[in-house]
């Protein structure tokens, strides 16, 4: 794509006619919340730990859920740093600041766990349900055959993102299990732009590190 090409395909960030190449990523990174405000979302890299333990120190003890992020600073540290090794990750910026984080983990798994992570100040805008449709598109790239998450009974805002999205409840104790079957339509409508393409199915870079543990967390719109 030539400079003046991908000046109009991408004026005003309006992706909607963009049919893409085959090295675009599974969805697009170009993201307008629902103030209008203009965000990339985009693969996660290790340069990325310092911003993250930033993001994740400003949480309040109420923005946390399931014991994640871990309030210690230490703790948290090696939590992101596991995440960013054992895990498939996205990262929401808007002006050179991360406000969400998204991973599903671990990246072999037939159906890996989604973990979703916004800031205070960055929900209620749409950005916890685009990092999902992200991690989704990059899971369903890479061959998973599912998606599984686990979410507080009462953490109605965090069901609620997880339902648009197309996960359904499989298990009730205690906690929520949801579930996304990514043979589901679901699964193929979020790999936006393009909406028809032809090509690698596999993302252009490797986003697949080493095998890994769960992580479990809510999802905030």
């Amino acid at each position: 794509m030539t400079p003046d090409t991908a000046s109009v395909a991408c004026d005003g960030w309006d992706g909607s006619e963009c049919e893409g190449t085959p090295h675009c990523p599974p969805r697009c990174p170009r993201f307008v919340d629902k103030e209008g405000a203009r965000w990339t979302i985009r693969p996660a890299v290790d340069a990325d730990e310092p911003l993250l333990a930033e993001m994740y120190d400003r949480f309040d003890r109420a923005d946390r859920a399931q014991g994640l992020p871990p309030v210690s600073r230490n703790r948290c540290a090696e939590w992101i740093r596991s995440m960013l090794s054992e895990g498939n990750n996205v990262v929401a910026e808007r002006d050179g600041e991360l406000l969400g984080h998204a991973m599903y983990t671990p990246t072999d798994a037939a159906v890996p766990e989604l973990a979703v992570f916004v800031h205070p100040d960055a929900q209620d805008r749409g950005v916890g349900t685009e990092l999902c449709r992200h991690v989704i598109a990059n899971a369903a790239a890479a061959g998973r055959e599912g998606i599984e998450l686990h979410v507080e009974t009462g953490n109605r805002v965090a069901r609620s993102v997880y339902g648009t999205v197309g996960f359904e409840v499989v298990e009730r104790r205690g906690d929520l299990l949801m579930r996304l079957d990514l043979d589901d339509p679901v699964a193929t409508e979020v790999r936006w732009p393009p909406l028809a393409r032809e090509g690698p199915t596999e993302p252009a870079v490797d986003l697949s590190p080493a095998d890994g543990g769960a992580g479990r967390s809510p999802a905030d719109d």
